[in-house]
Formats: structure tokens, C-alpha cells, sequence
């Protein structure tokens, strides 16, 4: 079994920063691509940003310019830099990665972090 533990929400003011961490813990399974995705009160959850095993990134368009996702494969760390937030930006942020079990890729959730952005 295939735990994400995410890190790193909180309260900011607008304009601020933050950075969400999310490791794959005791993995023994190959991780591909890992992301972000957030769900603000009465939402769907969406996509904010995923990176490939090999770095290519995607980015919703109403985060590019202010966010950035990295990640560590020796560690199975998947990170979110959030610059210039805004309110909007306000939501519970989930880690979600495919991990190859049993020759087939299965998606895995954390269990969420807030995220506020107020004044």
C-alpha cells in the first residue's frame, strides 16, 4: 500500500507564497507521474499542475506564472510552489500519484491540505 503525505498548507495573505510538499511514503513501487489538484467549497476538484517521472510539466492556466511543480525521485517527493496567491487560489490541495503495482499504473490520493488565502 502506497501512502501520500502531503505538507505545507496554510493561511497566507494575498500576494504571498506557500509550498505544498507530498511524499510517497515506504514505497517499494515505481511512481510515474505525481500532481496537484484542489477542491474549493462547492467545486469539482481540478487539476492545478502534474510532472512526469522525466520533469515535463503541465499547469492549469489560471496558476501558470505564479505556481511551479518539482519533484525528488530518489525521495518520491512531489512539491507545489505557490507564488502570488489569491484568494480564488483558496482550497483543499490533494497529492495524487500513479504508482506501478502488478504490471498496472494505479492513482493514488493524499488525504488533502488547506490552503487559505486572506486578508
Amino acid at each position: 500500500q502506497v501512502q501520500l503525505e502531503e505538507s505545507g498548507g496554510g493561511l497566507v495573505q494575498p500576494g504571498g507564497s506557500l509550498r505544498l510538499s507530498c511524499a510517497a511514503s515506504d514505497s517499494i513501487f515505481t511512481i510515474g507521474a505525481m500532481g496537484w489538484y484542489r477542491q474549493a467549497p462547492g467545486k469539482q476538484r481540478e487539476l492545478v499542475a502534474t510532472i512526469t517521472r522525466g520533469g515535463m510539466t503541465n499547469y492549469a492556466d489560471s496558476v501558470k506564472g505564479r505556481f511551479a511543480i518539482s519533484r525528488d525521485n530518489a525521495q518520491d517527493t512531489v512539491y507545489l510552489q505557490m507564488n502570488s496567491l489569491k484568494p480564488e487560489d483558496t482550497a483543499v490541495y490533494y497529492c495524487n500519484a500513479d504508482v506501478l503495482r502488478g504490471g498496472r499504473w494505479e492513482g493514488y490520493w493524499g488525504q488533502g491540505t488547506q490552503v487559505t488565502v486572506s486578508s
